[in-house]
C-alpha cells in the first residue's frame, strides 16, 4: 500500500470513528472531525512528540484540543495510536460513566492536555502551556543536557479566534515571542448561525502578525504536503509563536451538509452518514470499522514514543549525575512535591504586638517568603502587582528577554491570565499564582471554575476584597463576587481576618493540590488578633473556629469573616458588657469547614443555639446555612458608594453596635 493511499485510509478511520460515535449517541459534532482529520493526523503522525503507553512523560509536546466540542476525533487518535482507551469507550461516547464525554475532560481520558469546549480557553491554556516550558527550560536545561525541550500545538477554530481570550492570550504570547508554540486554525468559515462572515470579517493573518505571530498560509488544510510543510515552517520560525491558517470544509465528504452549519452539532443522520461514506470510497457500513493496516499504522506510535522516552531517561541520566542537585529539584517540582519544612520563614514574618495591616499586605511578605523555599512559585497580576502585593522581590521578570524570572506580566487581562495560569499548572513544574481585585474576578470567572472541574493547584489572589476599598465606589467594591466564588464546587475560598490568619491560608493554598485556592484579602488595614488572648490562627485550618467567648454555653454566637471578624469580636464584647454571654467565631472559608466532621461542626456552631448572627460586608445570600433560618445575616443587598471606608461602614450598618443590637432582638424573640 502507498503511503497516500493508506493516509487516506487512515483520514477516513478517524472521520468515521468520529461520526459513527455520534450517530449512536444521538448527539454531537460531527462536522470538524470531517473537515480537520488530516491536518489532526498530519501532525500526530509526522510530528507530534509523545509516548501513548506513558501520557504523562515530562518532555512529551503538547496538544491542546480547543474546539472541544470535536472531541470524538481526538478520541479516536487516542484509541487509534494506543492510549488506553478502549474501542468500546468510544461506541459510549456521551453515555453516562465513559471516558468520552462530549467535551474533552482533564483526567477523563488518558491522553487529554486539558478541559476545553468553552472557546478560547485551550488557546490560553496552550500559551500557559508554552510559558512553563520556556521556563523550566531556562533554568534547568544545561550546554548539551536539553532536558525540556518540547512543543506546545493546538488546534483552534473560529470561535476560539472569535472570543476575546483568545485575543488576550495572542496578545500576550506574541510579546512573550513564544517560539515553540503552534496552532493550526481549522478556518472553515461556518458557525452555528451559519457563514462566520456575518460577524467575523477580519483579516485573521494581519491581526496576528499585528499580536507578533509568524503566519502560515491560507493554504489547503486539506492537503497533507501542505500542512506538513506549514508544520515545518512554524517549527523553523524559532523566535515567534506561529498560527497556520487552514482552509478547511466542515462536514467535508457530507453531499448535503458540507460546508453548512447542519453539520456542526448534530448527527448526520443514518441515511447521510451512509451517502457520505459511498462519496468517500468508504467501503465499510459497519460502524467503528477499523482496518487492520490503520491500526497497525496507527501503532507505530508507540514503539517511537517508547523510543523517544527512552532517549530521553538516558538523557536524565546523565544530567542527574552531571547536575545532581538541579536534577533533584526538577524531579520534586515536576511532582509539584513541597520541602518539609517549607513554611518554616513564614512563623516569624509578625508578632501580635505588630501595628494594623492590610491582609494584602500580609500576603505580599508572606508570597516573598515562599519564594525562597519554594523555586517553582510563579505568577504575576493584571498590571495591578504594586496594588495587590504580588510582586516577588529579587526573582525577576519573566519576558521574552529573560525567561528565567519568576513574576509574570499579564498585562490587563484578567480572563486570559486565569486560563494561562491554568496551562502553566497543567504543564507540571511550576505553582502559578494570579492577582487582581475581587470586583474582576467577573472577568476570569470561567478558568476559575474551569480549574475547579480539573482538580488542579493555581492560587488566585483577590485583593480590594469589598466596600473598605472606600472612595473608588461602587463600581470597584465587591458585593456579589464572594458568594460566586465559594458557589464554584472543588474552589476553596479563605477569606482571613488578619495578619495571623492570612500566613496560615497560604499554608492551606500552597498545600491544596488537588484543586484551586482563592485567597481573598483587605485593601484596608486591619489590627493583628492577638494570640495570647484569642484562638490561635491555625484554627483557619479547619475553615471556621471558636475566636474568643465569654463563657459557656454561649447565649448569642456571631460569626464573622475577613475585616469583618474584628466587628463581630467587638460586638461580643459589647453584649458582654450587657451580661450577655456571646461566641465570635471567624469562619474565612465555608469550604474547609463543610469538610470538618460533624462533630466538630457542631462544636463550634452547636445546633441547640438558635441565636446566631453573621455579619460579612458581601452579599448576604448563603449564610442561612449557618445562622439557620431563624438567624440574621448583616451584610450588603446594595451596591456600595464613594466615600471613605469607616463611613461607609457606618452608613450601611456594618459596625459593632448594630451588630449587637441586631442580637440582643434576636435574642428576646427567641426568649
Amino acid at each position: 500500500m502507498t503511503a497516500t493511499s493508506i493516509d487516506e485510509l487512515c483520514i477516513n478511520t478517524m472521520r468515521f470513528l468520529a461520526v459513527d460515535a455520534v450517530e449512536k449517541a444521538k448527539s454531537g459534532h460531527p462536522g470538524t472531525p470531517l473537515g480537520a482529520a488530516p491536518m489532526a493526523y498530519v501532525l500526530w503522525d509526522r510530528f507530534l512528540k509523545h509516548n501513548p503507553a506513558d501520557p504523562k512523560w515530562v518532555n512529551r509536546d503538547r496538544f491542546v484540543l480547543s474546539c472541544g466540542h470535536a472531541s470524538a476525533m481526538l478520541y479516536a487518535l487516542l484509541y487509534l495510536t494506543g492510549y488506553d482507551l478502549l474501542l468500546e469507550e468510544i461506541k459510549q461516547f456521551r453515555q453516562w460513566g465513559s471516558r468520552t464525554p462530549g467535551h474533552v475532560e482533564y483526567g477523563t481520558t488518558p491522553g487529554v492536555e486539558t478541559t476545553t469546549g468553552p472557546l478560547g480557553q485551550g488557546f490560553a491554556n496552550g500559551v500557559g502551556m508554552a510559558i512553563a516550558e520556556r521556563s523550566l527550560a531556562e533554568h534547568y536545561n544545561q550546554p548539551d543536557h536539553e532536558i525540556i525541550d518540547h512543543y506546545t500545538y493546538a488546534i483552534v477554530s473560529d470561535g476560539d479566534l472569535q472570543e476575546g481570550v483568545a485575543s488576550e492570550a495572542a496578545s500576550l504570547a506574541g510579546t512573550l515571542r513564544l517560539g515553540k508554540l503552534i496552532y493550526l486554525y481549522d478556518d472553515n468559515d461556518v458557525s452555528i448561525e451559519g457563514s462566520t462572515s456575518i460577524a467575523f470579517a477580519e483579516n485573521v493573518a494581519q491581526r496576528f502578525q499585528a499580536y507578533g505571530w509568524h503566519v502560515v498560509g491560507p493554504i489547503d488544510g486539506m492537503d497533507i504536503p501542505s500542512v506538513e510543510s506549514a508544520i515545518k515552517m512554524a517549527q523553523a520560525a524559532e523566535g515567534r509563536p506561529s498560527l497556520i491558517i487552514c482552509h478547511t470544509i466542515i462536514g467535508y465528504g457530507s453531499p448535503n451538509k458540507a460546508g453548512t452549519s447542519a453539520a456542526h452539532g448534530e448527527p448526520l443522520g443514518a441515511e447521510e452518514t451512509r451517502l457520505t461514506k459511498e462519496n468517500l470510497r468508504w467501503p465499510y457500513q459497519e460502524p467503528f470499522t477499523v482496518p487492520p493496516e490503520v491500526l497497525a499504522h496507527f501503532r507505530q506510535a508507540r514503539e517511537r514514543g517508547s523510543r523517544w522516552q527512552e532517549e530521553w531517561q538516558v538523557r536524565m541520566e546523565t544530567y542527574h549525575m552531571a547536575y545532581p542537585e538541579e536534577a533533584r529539584q526538577l524531579d520534586e517540582e515536576l511532582r509539584g512535591d513541597l520541602l518539609p519544612d517549607w513554611d518554616r520563614e513564614l512563623a516569624v514574618l509578625f508578632s501580635d504586638n505588630e501595628g494594623p495591616i492590610a491582609t494584602r499586605e500580609t500576603s505580599g511578605r508572606v508570597m516573598n517568603a515562599i519564594a525562597k523555599r519554594i523555586h517553582s512559585f510563579t505568577g504575576g497580576s493584571a498590571d495591578l502587582a504594586p496594588s495587590t502585593r504580588t510582586l516577588l522581590r529579587e526573582y525577576g521578570s519573566y519576558g521574552f528577554d529573560e525567561y528565567r524570572g519568576h513574576n509574570m506580566h499579564f498585562g490587563v487581562r484578567e480572563h486570559a491570565m486565569g486560563a494561562i495560569a491554568n496551562g502553566m499548572a497543567l504543564h507540571g513544574g511550576i505553582i502559578p499564582y494570579t492577582g487582581t481585585f475581587l470586583i474582576f474576578y467577573d472577568y476570569m470567572r470561567p478558568p476559575v471554575r474551569l480549574a475547579a472541574l480539573m482538580g488542579i493547584r493555581v492560587v488566585y489572589i483577590f485583593t480590594h476584597d469589598s466596600i473598605g476599598l472606600g472612595e473608588d465606589g461602587p463600581t470597584h467594591q465587591p458585593v456579589e463576587q464572594l458568594i460566586g466564588l465559594r458557589s464554584v464546587p472543588g474552589l476553596v475560598t479563605i477569606r482571613p481576618a488578619d495578619a495571623h490568619e492570612t500566613v496560615e491560608a497560604w499554608k492551606v493554598a500552597i498545600e491544596h493540590r488537588d484543586g484551586p485556592t482563592a485567597l481573598v484579602l483587605s485593601r484596608q488595614k486591619l489590627p493583628v488578633l492577638d494570640q495570647t488572648e484569642l484562638a490561635p490562627a491555625a484554627g483557619l485550618r479547619r475553615g471556621g473556629y471558636i475566636l474568643w467567648e465569654a463563657a459557656q454555653p454561649p447565649d448569642v454566637i456571631i460569626i464573622g469573616t475577613g475585616s469583618e471578624v474584628h466587628i463581630a469580636l467587638e460586638s461580643g464584647k459589647i453584649l458582654q458588657e450587657k451580661g450577655v454571654s456571646a461566641r465570635v467565631v471567624s469562619l474565612p472559608s465555608w469550604e474547609l469547614f463543610d469538610a470538618q466532621p460533624e462533630e466538630y461542626r457542631h462544636e463550634v456552631l452547636p445546633p441547640d443555639i438558635g441565636v446566631r448572627v453573621s455579619i460579612e460586608a458581601a452579599s448576604p445570600l448563603g449564610w442561612e446555612r449557618y445562622v439557620g433560618v431563624e438567624g440574621i445575616a448583616i451584610g450588603l443587598s446594595r451596591f456600595g458608594a464613594s466615600a471613605p471606608g469607616e463611613v461607609i461602614y457606618e452608613k450601611l450598618g456594618l459596625d459593632a453596635h448594630h451588630v449587637a443590637a441586631e442580637a440582643e432582638k434576636l435574642l428576646r424573640r427567641k426568649i
